[in-house]
């Protein structure tokens, strides 16, 4: 296993095979990111597949090498979203009974577009509060029913597949790249990178880009072998494994410039801005990339730079949370425990004499209490600027309202938020 290492030949291989379910994607600059970096900055768009990511390469690849009786007989798979998707498109394209596992917090939008692409060929089993979960009981039912498990991300077929993105890459950009950004779930896409610019573009600096809360790729680099995480943080769920790939951490480990975390607030801020700036719709796992560049902006300066969007299945249900996310790590929302005089008028006093003129209050939960001089109220309040919050904090000191500040208080905040 430790001497795996893709060959060109067999990218090209893949390249050829995949064409049949997978266009190529666009290479193109992104004008604000290349101002704010003052750098060519490109964005290869995986997002625009027609499954959304990129994913769909690795696994028509694998599913496509398979003999006869491995295709009569069926697949499996396990996945938070997006390889599901790809192994349910390649199952109906093929004609190939499958069933895939998906963790039981999987949003509902990659739930029903893995049942929409998988059509009457698949059937999805929801197992499991992670991947990990999911891929455990996936594992046991292939073995039962003689099944075929198509990994997500550690297959030489997999990673072969995936690799074909950097096939185009080179193919498509007209100036030499000098950094290539890629987020790193399983390390599937990241070692196919690898493989690909090892051998035609040396010069080239890779760099891995993790959620702050699933760091199992820089964990294991960090402790020279591949170790599993006990948590993780599970918000970012197309780049949030406990345990990434033996293949792909024996190829990252030796062959990523950098393998770099971000924090999934800073992420939310930058799905938001793609949003309401690029019109650019992607998952959290696809912009890790782009929150990345903040920590490069020295070192890519006048460069060339790709930036794998790797996908866009978001759901729509999850935009408050994404922008809640957001507002927390940029220091505009704040919740705190107000303690209320239990007299007429306590209310008018904190709206028109605590609060700045801008501060806006977003969330209020408060119960009467005629026994106590004091009720306490729990109170989200969001500010224009971060510099605003010591200025309020003093006020609500200085007129006996503040309680206490829970945002960080994770416990506490957990439990009342």
């Amino acid at each position: 296993m430790s001497s795996y290492f893709p060959k060109i030949e067999d990218v090209r291989k893949a390249a050829i095979t995949i064409r049949q379910v997978a266009d190529v994607t666009p290479l193109t600059q992104s004008i604000r990111y290349s101002k704010a970096y003052d750098s060519n900055v490109l964005l290869k768009r995986e997002d625009l597949h027609r499954v959304r990511s990129y994913k769909i390469r690795g696994a028509f690849n694998k599913i496509s090498s398979l003999d006869p009786e491995q295709l009569v007989n069926g697949v499996v798979c396990a996945s938070a979203g997006n390889h599901a998707q790809g192994v349910a498109f390649a199952c109906n394209h093929l004609g190939i009974n499958g069933t895939i596992y998906m963790p039981s917090v999987t949003p509902k939008q990659k739930v029903e577009q893995t049942k929409l692409f998988g059509g009457d060929w698949v059937t999805v089993v929801l197992e499991g509060d992670s991947f990990d979960d999911s891929s455990k009981a996936a594992k046991e039912f292939c073995s039962l029913n003689q099944k075929t498990f198509i990994h997500p991300f550690d297959d030489p077929k997999i990673i072969e597949g995936q690799a074909t993105v950097g096939l185009e890459i080179l193919e498509q950009s007209k100036v030499p790249i000098d950094y290539l950004f890629v987020a790193v779930g399983g390390g599937g896409l990241a070692s196919g990178l690898c493989a690909v610019f090892k051998t035609l573009s040396p010069q080239t600096k890779i760099i891995g880009v993790e959620p702050e809360g699933a760091p199992s790729m820089k964990t294991s680099i960090q402790k020279g072998q591949n170790t599993e995480l006990e948590h993780i943080d599970k918000f970012i769920d197309g780049a949030s494994v406990k345990r990434v790939g033996d293949f792909t951490f024996n190829i990252c480990k030796e062959y990523l410039h950098d393998m770099v975390t971000v924090p999934e607030g800073k992420v939310c801020q930058t799905i938001l801005d793609l949003y309401n700036r690029d019109a650019i719709v992607v998952e959290p796992a696809g912009a890790l990339t782009l929150t990345v560049l903040d920590d490069y902006k020295e070192q890519i300066k006048g460069k060339n730079v790709v930036c794998v969007v790797s996908g866009s299945n978001n759901d729509i249900t999850r935009t408050a949370e994404i922008k809640e996310r957001a507002l927390l790590y940029g220091k505009l929302k704040h919740y705190f425990i107000v303690r209320f005089p239990q007299r007429p008028g306590a209310l008018k006093q904190f709206v028109a004499e605590i609060l700045g003129p801008n501060d806006d209050i977003t969330h209020f939960e408060y119960s009467k209490k005629s026994s106590k001089e004091n009720a306490p109220a729990v109170v989200g309040i969001e500010l224009t600027c971060p510099e605003d919050l010591a200025p309020l904090v003093k006020r609500m000191k200085d007129n006996n309202f503040f309680g206490e500040y829970i945002n960080d208080k994770p416990d506490l905040f957990q439990y009342l938020i």
